[in-house]
Order: structure tokens, then C-alpha cells, then sequence
């Protein structure tokens, strides 16, 4: 009787914090996720600045011809 009502209790339980489980869980991951992603946006744009691929040369080329 005893081994039952515990068990039932834990099962109640996980289902109540599920919840709270999900968002302790998930929040973290999607604030490395945005905080990954606005650096590496930004190390593309110094990157792109700083090591130009000469696409400005390929289009005067064309306008003059």
C-alpha cells in the first residue's frame, strides 16, 4: 500500500513540474543560441570589412567595357 501511494505521488510530481523542468531546460539553450548567433553575424561583418573579396573590382570592370 505504502509502495503505491509513494509511486503514485512521483508520478504526480513529474507531471506537475513538468513544466518547470521544460523551462529550466530550454531558456539557457535559447539565450547561448541568440547570444551564438548575433557574434557570429558579427565576426562575418568585421571579417567582410577587413578582407574585401573584390567584388567592387568585378563591377567597375563591367561598367567600363
Amino acid at each position: 500500500m505504502k509502495t503505491t501511494i509513494r509511486v503514485l505521488a512521483i508520478v504526480t510530481c513529474i507531471f506537475m513540474l513538468q513544466g518547470c523542468i521544460h523551462k529550466l531546460v530550454t531558456v539557457p539553450v535559447k539565450v547561448a543560441y541568440k547570444t551564438t548567433k548575433g557574434v557570429v553575424k558579427g565576426t562575418a561583418a568585421v571579417v567582410g570589412a577587413v578582407i574585401p573579396d573584390g567584388d567592387d573590382d568585378e563591377k567597375d570592370e563591367k561598367k567600363k567595357d
